[in-house]
C-alpha cells in the first residue's frame, strides 16, 4: 500500500464531521489523502470543512445521495487503497499498519471490527462483527454464495483495493441511495476479503442514524429491497446474469428483516415470492444454513422469527422493537 485515500461523505453533520476528518488526518501513514464530499448540507458543515484548508480535497455538491457522494469522492481520489468513512464515524490510529500488512494483489477488501460509541464518543457494547477466529477468504466466499451474506461491518469498517473499485464504480441508482453497501456483496466474488480483528473503527450512534430502523417502519422493507439490489449488483459484477435469488432466502440476517418487514409494514412486498409460509419454512431451516453463528444464536434467531410470525400484531411489534432496539 502506497497512498491511502479516505473519502468522507457528509450531509448536515457539522457536529461530527470535524472529528471524522481529524481521525483521517491523524493516521500514521506517510501518504494519506482525505477527500470530503459535502452532499448539499444546509447547516454549517461547509464552514467546518473549509477550515481544514488544503489538508483536504473538498467537493461541495448539490444534495443527491450517499451513493452519488461515494461515486464522486472515489473519482476524485487517487489512492491505491480507499476507505469510505461516514462523517459521524472515527478511524483509529492503529489502522494503517495492519491494513498494509495484509493488502495484496488478490485482496479486494480488508474489513475491521467496529465499536458503537455514543454522541460523545463513549463506547457502547462490544466490537462487532465477532471474528473468532477470523474467517479465511475462501470461507467468506462460500458463505456469500450460499446465503448472499457474510459477517461484515458497515461502510466505515472496510478498506477497498482500487483495482476492485475501478471494476464496480460508479454504482447506479439500481442499488439505491446507500453509499458502499453494494460493494460489500461484490468484494468476495471478485477477490479476497481479509478480516482483521483487534482494530476497531468508531461507529457513532446518536439518534439520527439511518441504520436505526425503528425510527421509521418503512426502513424494514427498504433494507430487504437493498439486500436484494446489492445481491443483484454483486452477481452482475461477477458475470452471473440473471441473478440467482435462492441464496437470499437462506440468509439468517435477511430472514429477520423479512419477518420484521412483514409485521411492521405488511403492505410492502420487497422480496418477490416471499410469503408467510416461505418465511416459516426458512425459519425452521435457518439453524442448518451455512454461516459463522454458534448454535445457540442460530436457534435464538429461528425461535424469534417463528414467534414474531405467529404472534398477534401488537406482540409481534413488541418483539421487533426488542430485537432491533438492541442494534441502535
Amino acid at each position: 500500500m502506497e497512498r491511502l485515500s479516505v473519502v468522507i461523505s457528509n450531509y448536515n453533520y457539522e457536529r461530527f464531521v470535524g472529528e471524522a476528518i481529524d481521525s483521517a488526518l491523524a493516521l500514521p501513514w506517510p501518504d494519506v489523502e482525505v477527500v470530503v464530499v459535502d452532499d448539499g448540507s444546509t447547516d454549517n458543515s461547509l464552514d467546518v470543512i473549509r477550515g481544514y484548508g488544503d489538508r483536504v480535497v473538498l467537493l461541495a455538491t448539490e444534495n443527491s445521495s450517499q451513493r452519488v457522494a461515494v461515486n464522486r469522492g472515489f473519482a476524485a481520489s487517487t489512492g491505491d487503497v480507499v476507505i469510505f468513512l461516514d462523517a459521524d464515524d472515527l478511524l483509529p490510529a492503529d489502522l494503517p499498519v495492519p491494513l498494509s500488512a495484509v493488502m495484496g494483489p488478490a485482496v479486494s477488501k480488508v474489513q475491521f471490527q467496529m465499536q458503537r460509541v455514543d454522541a460523545s464518543g463513549a463506547p457502547l457494547g462490544l466490537p462487532f462483527p465477532a471474528y473468532d477466529p477470523p474467517p479465511p477468504p475462501a470461507t467468506v466466499r462460500r458463505w456469500l454464495l450460499a446465503t448472499s451474506a457474510y459477517p461484515t461491518p458497515p461502510g466505515s469498517g472496510n478498506a477497498y483495493a482500487r483495482w476492485f473499485l475501478d471494476r464496480v464504480l460508479p454504482a447506479g441508482p439500481e442499488v439505491g441511495d446507500a453509499g458502499d453497501s453494494a460493494l460489500l456483496a461484490a468484494a468476495p466474488l471478485l477477490g479476497d476479503v481479509v478480516s482483521v480483528p483487534g482494530v476497531v473503527v468508531g461507529y457513532r450512534q446518536h439518534g439520527r442514524n439511518d441504520s436505526n430502523l425503528l425510527n421509521d417502519v418503512s426502513r424494514f422493507p427498504r433494507e430487504v429491497a437493498r439486500a436484494r439490489a446489492r445481491w443483484h449488483f454483486a452477481q452482475c459484477a461477477a458475470g452471473n446474469v440473471p441473478a440467482n435469488e435462492r441464496p437470499l432466502f437462506a440468509s439468517r440476517e435477511l430472514l429477520q428483516l423479512r419477518v420484521a418487514s412483514r409485521r411492521m409494514a405488511p403492505g410492502e412486498a420487497p422480496l418477490p415470492g416471499d410469503r408467510m409460509s416461505r418465511m416459516v419454512r426458512d425459519a425452521v431451516l435457518s439453524p442448518w444454513r451455512p454461516g459463522p453463528e454458534p448454535w445457540l444464536r442460530r436457534l435464538t434467531v429461528a425461535g424469534w422469527c417463528l414467534a414474531t410470525l405467529a404472534a398477534p400484531a401488537a406482540l409481534a411489534q413488541d418483539l421487533v422493537r426488542f430485537r432491533y432496539g438492541r442494534d441502535r
